[in-house]
């Protein structure tokens, strides 16, 4: 993700990240649920296809039985602690706590999910 700063690109830290992550050599994966939500977030048929075909390189975890009972325990146990999770913020942590990944995420509400569960976040 750029952003033009005074004329200029500015590289997004997280995208940095991913970056350096796939220079490195580092496995990236993405839920179907994250791809998904990446490509109904755009304006244009035209960035669709380039996000699309930007993506196309990366393998899609597809959500099991077992990711979706972790994800209503990830929700509940979340909801007992006061904190309100989306449906589909727990079917992402619980998919990246089943494979003992770590998620590169730029929302905020993952730092409270992952004080009730086992999702490991990715520093940027």
């Amino acid at each position: 993700m750029r952003r033009p700063v005074r004329g200029h690109y500015h590289e997004a830290p997280a995208a940095a990240r991913l970056r350096r992550a796939v220079e490195e050599g580092m496995p990236v994966v993405v839920p179907g649920v994250c791809l998904q939500e990446l490509l109904s977030g755009v304006r244009t048929t035209q960035q669709f296809a380039r996000l699309a075909s930007l993506m196309a390189p990366y393998p899609v975890l597809v959500a099991t039985r077992a990711d979706h009972v972790a994800a209503a325990r990830i929700a509940n146990a979340c909801r007992g602690a006061g904190i309100a999770v989306g449906t589909v913020d727990a079917l992402i942590a619980a998919i990246t706590a089943q494979h003992r990944a770590r998620l590169l995420t730029t929302d905020s509400d993952f730092q409270r999910i992952a004080l009730h569960c086992a999702v490991a976040l990715e520093p940027y």
